[in-house]
């Protein structure tokens, strides 16, 4: 048993005056992200709201040159800045180390990480919140590529993507490939990044996970499996970017190679 992993009892109970008695804290690290922002704001306050979760949202922007800083306080200042936290770094300094900076304000018991560029849509939320709580799950991750989810939950749909071309699903899929043939984590979605943890849990991951970038989420879930931590997966649909133009190059797809070799090497 992993020390860090909660047991059943505090899993059911949290200390939240709510009826999930949980609060739930969303990191979202953004980078020209202004056009998107408020949607992605708006939907996830509206998905927790309706199911009566205790909530907070972490901006944590790298100093992007739109304007999406300005709309963050804007923001804050519509929901509260209680519910709205903007965190800014000093420039582009990576998606890993953007979670360790937005887990420094964290005041939930459990993190959802997510884009914001609403590739992620908040209404699976629930269903991630649902399969964690029905197996005490320390970790939930959303998967393009299964059908129902595992441990099994009877509401959830196909998972799939929309919007990306033949190129940019054949590189997805080969990635991942790649990782389960190699590295077996059990795991059918090492790429994606739209997940539930406790908060100890990804605090205990985080750092002790080496990569940044791309091959960060790969490394976090190989790493969840290595230590003994229960990980469910929910089908999601990932659509592609809504505004702006994708974070994903060909350095990208050459340091997820890399990744993984250095993962089977080490792990």
């Amino acid at each position: 048993m992993n020390p860090f992993a909660s047991p059943v009892s505090l899993n059911m109970q949290g200390q939240y005056n709510t009826p999930n008695t949980h609060k739930y804290s969303v990191i979202l690290p953004t980078y020209n992200e202004r056009k998107n922002l408020p949607i992605i704001i708006w939907l996830l306050a509206k998905v927790l709201e309706e199911h009566q979760l205790a909530w907070e949202i972490i901006i944590v922007d790298d100093a992007s040159p739109d304007g999406t800083q300005e709309v963050a306080i804007e923001l804050a200042r519509a929901y509260g800045e209680d519910k709205i936290l903007l965190k800014p770094r000093a420039g582009k300094l990576g998606l890993g180390t953007a979670y360790i900076h937005g887990l420094d304000f964290c005041t939930g018991d459990f993190v959802i990480i997510m884009d914001a560029d609403f590739s992620h849509h908040p209404k699976f939320i629930p269903q991630f919140i649902r399969l964690q709580q029905a197996h005490n799950l320390d970790i939930v991750t959303g998967t393009r590529y299964r059908s129902t989810s595992t441990p099994y939950l009877s509401e959830t749909q196909p998972g799939g993507v929309h919007g990306w071309d033949l190129k940019r699903k054949l590189v997805s899929r080969g990635a991942n490939f790649l990782a389960a043939t190699v590295l077996n984590p059990g795991v059918s979605d090492l790429t994606g990044s739209f997940r539930l943890y406790r908060l100890p849990v990804l605090r205990h991951i985080i750092t002790l996970t080496q990569s940044r970038g791309y091959v960060f989420q790969m490394e976090m879930m190989v790493r969840a499996r290595a230590l003994g931590y229960t990980v469910g997966e929910v089908p999601i649909t990932f659509v592609d970017r809504i505004f702006g133009e994708s974070k994903l190059g060909a350095d990208e797809v050459v340091g997820y190679a890399k990744g993984v070799w250095q993962l089977f090497k080490s792990v």
